[in-house]
């Protein structure tokens, strides 16, 4: 029933897509993000009770596909409870770097409703641990992929390892794929934001013409669970072509670990009020009327990705993903 009325919120063009740091606190110092720099206490996070709020009050606009997040996540021992939170009402995913998942958090995760799952791998040897700044970070999140794979309820198509693409981890990409298949899960990218809030200049994107082969190659595989135009728009991105108006602040929106909403997680430090002080309805109107997207040309994110595929009603393609190839 959530699927059908998530499916009937995009026909009606309805807001559908959020990301919410339920932290910024982490335990590993990736350099190509900065939220662990400046790390909240644990008593300024938003609580369970303020997200049950926040969950009801979204369905009042339709069903949501959550994406919750971080720093990492499952810093916050009531991981689980915020996750039945939003499965009441939405379609929630869970990114984490993997290092404390155990099979009984796994299996609360499941039983409290969590409907996918991607586990970051950057690197397919101890290059990871290197980027990620932790030792043993690379075993971890393997581990923690055959952990989340062999409790997923319905199917192994719930779990996939999430790759950021940059430049430095080009020679890994293929390696990696073979991996995740291995593993016998699906594979995610997202393309390295640099221009965003909170981002870092240091790191570079890849080429062009590496990511047109990606998308050639893989692009529409059932095992990689990105919309199939995703990455030969991230390859128009980079060759500075015009993209279209996001869809951020209109039909997707970012709530940070302290209840600031601003129109995505590039735009965290432009925030249009918090769900602490004002209504969803209320904010969601702030967002449309800020029209932080317009024009808007900085990133590719998969989460930019995703809102510009199935925005505006969607289009046929990006149906036919969401029905065969992304269904889980």
């Amino acid at each position: 029933m959530k699927d059908l009325r998530f499916a009937w919120g995009l026909a009606r063009r309805r807001p559908f897509s959020v990301l919410v740091q339920i932290t910024n606190r982490c335990n590993m110092t990736c350099p190509f993000c900065a939220f662990w720099r400046h790390p909240a206490k644990p008593p300024d996070e938003l609580s369970v009770a303020e997200l049950q709020r926040v969950s009801a009050e979204l369905a009042e606009h339709g069903t949501f596909l959550v994406s919750i997040e971080g720093g990492e996540p499952t810093l916050r021992p009531d991981l689980p409870q915020i996750v039945a939170a939003f499965a009441e009402h939405h379609l929630v995913l869970l990114y984490t770097n993997g290092w404390r998942m155990t099979d009984a958090l796994a299996r609360e995760l499941w039983e409290a409703g969590l409907h996918q799952v991607g586990v970051s791998i950057d690197f397919a040897d101890d290059a990871h641990d290197q980027k990620r700044g932790l030792k043993g970070a690379r075993e971890r999140a393997w581990a923690a992929v055959n952990l989340l794979k062999q409790t997923a309820p319905r199917s192994p198509r719930q779990v996939h390892v999430m790759t950021v693409l940059m430049a430095e981890n080009r020679e890994h990409w293929e390696l990696l794929l073979e991996q995740s298949a291995r593993a016998g899960v699906c594979h995610a990218f997202t393309l390295l934001a640099t221009a965003g809030e909170r981002r870092t200049a240091n790191e570079a994107v890849p080429a062009e013409a590496d990511l047109r082969a990606l998308a050639e190659k893989h692009g529409r595989s059932d095992r990689v669970m990105v919309p199939s135009g995703y990455l030969q728009g991230a390859a128009d991105f980079l060759a500075e072509g015009t993209l279209p108006r996001c869809r951020a602040g209109v039909q997707s929106l970012n709530i940070d670990h302290l209840g600031q909403v601003s129109p995505c997680i590039e735009k965290i430090g432009q925030p249009v009020g918090s769900v602490r002080e004002s209504s969803i309805s209320t904010l969601l109107q702030a967002l449309v009327q800020a029209d932080a997207g317009a024009g808007c040309q900085d990133c590719w994110t998969l989460c930019r990705g995703i809102a510009q595929s199935w925005g505006e009603g969607g289009s046929v393609s990006s149906w036919l993903d969401l029905a065969t190839r992304m269904r889980i």
